[in-house]
């Protein structure tokens, strides 16, 4: 069992910035062979990925909407990821979701095994 515990989120104006953080715990056995992702949902709208990391490599992507905003990194013993989220708009008000999954990475929430509790980001304009 591996368990997601996310930190972070919270409410700013338009052009601010916030930083998410995400650390497994558990049976993180071939914990490399994993990819996280962080998800998003707004109210009425479906979920979607926003940014994922491959854990062995480091290797990321994004989303066009907050490709050059948002940078998610980890750190070295590869169970932690953090979510740098720079000038925020409005649009970026959601749930945010940190997900964890075996490889390969992709942008389809139902196929992710694990999922951190959600913490909310607003946006003010």
């Amino acid at each position: 069992r591996v368990e997601l515990t996310e930190s972070g989120g919270g409410e700013v104006q338009a052009g601010g910035s916030l930083r998410l953080s995400c650390s497994a715990s558990g049976n993180l056995d071939y914990w490399d062979w994993k990819c996280m992702a962080w998800f998003r949902q707004a109210p009425g709208k479906a979920r979607e990925g926003v940014a994922r990391i491959y854990v062995d490599k480091g290797t990321t992507e994004y989303i066009d909407a907050v490709e050059g905003r948002f940078t998610l990194s980890q750190g070295n013993a590869q169970n932690i990821v953090w979510l740098e989220m720079n000038s925020l708009k409005p649009e970026d008000t959601a749930m945010y979701f940190c997900a964890a999954r075996p490889w390969p990475c992709t942008w389809f929430d139902a196929t992710y095994d694990y999922w951190g509790q959600g913490l909310q980001v607003t946006v003010s304009s």
